[in-house]
């Protein structure tokens, strides 16, 4: 027999059907698939192991469930405890500012509790860092958050960051509600992809004070979005995430009426101990940085 057929029919019967196991099986997977993989198990087994509707295991198929249910159950708790007898590998997916700016200095505090572990870092957006999640091929994933994630996912918001404007320092703007009650905004937008959540919100704040102005240049990164401002090639659209000063020949309009994007902390399954306690330093310095960020707006 497949141990990967037997595994699907372990969620299956353990859920009460297939489209029930498809929302619980923790990797993606999609409904054919898994009857399909069920149909073989079936025919190398010579019988049938339920009844489709409504869902009703077999005779055969209780004794199947019976039999592999403690193996299956237990699995993941083997694992986690062989996974302790070792030296803790920290494995988290997440933008490269992250990565460069906050990671390092979460690390050394970690460090305190854990003075030994093997780290492995991706540089990834969202929907990469949710394949690599989905794959198992990290534990933590710290990313923009949007309504929706994959199935199995697990979200928890962490830092909420304003959308601002950068232009160039001898620019006339002095607010960017003074873009909003022109005919037709002549600059051109410095942005993020079309498809990135940051770009996404901008449009959605638009649209609600009917105002039209989509992206000429399309970059891949915070960085060149300034960059390319400060060289006077047009307004861009950036965050304003903990510390951020502005290069020298660049100034923030900010955006007050638009709504925040949402930085958050995903994983699948249970989280090992390592990635519970970043999750935990992440959380309190999001803390700080929430502090700071309203005393700064005070002034």
């Amino acid at each position: 027999m497949n141990i990967h057929h037997l595994e699907l029919f372990y969620f299956v019967a353990k859920h009460g059907g297939i489209a029930a196991a498809v929302r619980n099986i923790p990797y993606g997977i999609q409904q054919p698939a898994v009857s399909g993989q069920i149909a073989k198990l079936e025919e190398s087994l010579g019988t049938k192991l339920f009844q489709r509707r409504p869902f009703a295991l077999s005779p055969a198929g209780i004794e199947l469930f019976e039999f592999i249910k403690p193996f299956f159950d237990n699995v993941e708790i083997v694992g986690e405890k062989l996974r302790q007898n070792r030296s803790p590998q920290l494995r988290i997916a997440a933008p490269s500012i992250v990565l460069q700016d906050y990671i390092p200095e979460l690390l050394q505090k970690l460090r305190t509790k854990f003075p030994e572990f093997r780290l492995y870092l991706h540089e990834a957006a969202r929907s990469e860092a949710e394949r690599l999640l989905l794959s198992r091929d990290v534990d933590l994933a710290i990313t923009l958050v949007e309504k929706k994630s994959r199935a199995g996912i697990q979200v928890r918001p962490v830092l909420e960051l304003p959308l601002i404007l950068l232009v160039h320092r001898k620019s006339r703007l002095g607010r960017a509600e003074e873009l909003w009650k022109r005919d037709k905004i002549e600059e051109t937008l410095i942005s993020l992809p079309r498809t990135h959540p940051i770009h996404a919100s901008f449009q959605r704040g638009l649209e609600r004070i009917e105002v039209e102005w989509f992206c000429g240049i399309e970059v891949n990164s915070a960085r060149l979005i300034e960059r390319y401002v400060a060289g006077g090639y047009g307004i861009g659209l950036a965050v304003a995430v903990p510390g951020f000063k502005p290069a020298q020949d660049v100034r923030v309009l900010e955006l007050p009426d638009f709504s925040p994007v949402v930085v958050g902390a995903s994983w699948l399954g249970q989280l090992p101990n390592i990635s519970k306690q970043l999750l935990a330093e992440l959380e309190t310095e999001a803390q700080v940085q929430v502090r700071r960020m309203k005393s700064g707006a005070r002034r």
